[in-house]
């Protein structure tokens, strides 16, 4: 609501006799502008009002990216899928130069639903999440001493291991609150903090230009308390916002190699999971109803015609059809 510098002037020139009255607005702003430096004084009590919850927001914002990449680096389920995801693609490539892989890049995990077997509707992920759930849910029941030797021991078995692979959506919470960060907002809004306190330095000597009455003195004592207590802030959420972003860094090189090719968006990497963990949570829940409406025999397994398509996922020649039967450690 500050008024231009022609608006300001013609305020300052009205004279109480003239014809033309002033409406209560314009009163108002006449009235205002008698009080030195007004609209920046105004400004450094809102930037004094905003600062606690500003700092409040980043450094929740911060402590989430750690929090984050601590999730990424410390999941074993996450793990155990990539390393399922791996094993797939190298069993699949038995006998080629690219049946030996160490690696893949993590943007493969959102291709894996589109890969579709021979019905149209089971994916490579269908196959994958199933391998898992048999895994671990005979891990948890050899852990129990409660060997799956029944076809009722092993359908509890499965449900006991696709409840674990659900798990990781909550178990990833703080990397799908990163993905929904911008970078350069976070960044944005320390630089703003921090030039905040020009600004009030600014008004404090403008307002000591005026002269040290008793007003402007308290005025000037309140915001000295206040800029000392605020550099020291500042100070602590730049090296928060240091640390985090180090081990962002940090964790794009554990799961891309290279994190200069993602420094326009240094918060990809949890786009790229939350993204996937959606896509998991559907499958998940497409493989529980699958399973409940079969009879799971040790016998039977969930085989997953492959599809040439695999080669442009993987990056690799697929050879021949692949099963769980193949390979009981995938």
């Amino acid at each position: 609501m500050a008024p231009t510098k022609e608006e300001e002037r013609k305020l300052n020139e009205y004279k109480d006799d003239s014809p033309v009255k002033l409406g209560p607005a314009e009163r108002f702003l006449k009235a205002v502008l008698d009080v030195p430096f007004a609209f920046k004084r105004v400004d450094a009590m809102l930037y004094i009002a905003n600062f606690e919850s500003e700092v409040d927001y980043l450094k929740k914002s911060f402590e989430t990216l750690e929090s984050a990449c601590e999730e990424l680096r410390n999941s074993r389920m996450f793990m155990k899928l990539l390393e399922a995801v791996l094993k797939t693609g190298n069993r699949m490539n038995v006998g080629t130069n690219r049946g030996d892989a160490h690696a893949f890049k993590l943007d493969t995990l959102l291709k894996l639903a589109d890969v579709k077997g021979a019905d149209g509707k089971t994916t490579l992920l269908h196959f994958v999440v199933q391998e898992i759930i048999r895994t671990e849910g005979a891990r948890f029941s050899t852990s129990n001493d409660a060997p799956s030797s029944t076809l009722n021991d092993d359908a509890k078995c499965r449900k006991l291991g696709l409840q674990v692979v659900s798990g990781l959506s909550s178990e990833l919470t703080n990397v799908k609150k990163a993905a929904a960060m911008d970078s350069d907002v976070l960044s944005s809004d320390v630089s703003k903090l921090s030039k905040g306190i020009s600004d009030i330095k600014e008004v404090v000597k403008l307002n000591e230009t005026t002269g040290l009455d008793e007003s402007n003195q308290k005025f000037s004592e309140s915001m000295n308390r206040f800029m000392k207590m605020a550099e020291e802030e500042i100070i602590r959420i730049q090296a928060q916002e240091s640390v985090a972003l180090s081990l962002v860094k940090e964790i794009t090189e554990y799961f891309h190699g290279n994190s200069a090719k993602e420094e326009a968006h240094p918060f990809r990497i949890f786009m790229v999971v939350r993204d996937f963990l959606t896509v998991l949570d559907r499958v998940c829940k497409e493989v529980g109803m699958i399973n409940e409406r079969t009879i799971v025999s040790s016998a039977h397994k969930f085989p997953v015609p492959v599809n040439p398509m695999l080669a442009q996922v993987l990056g690799v020649t697929p050879k021949r059809p692949y099963s769980s039967s193949d390979d009981e450690s995938t």
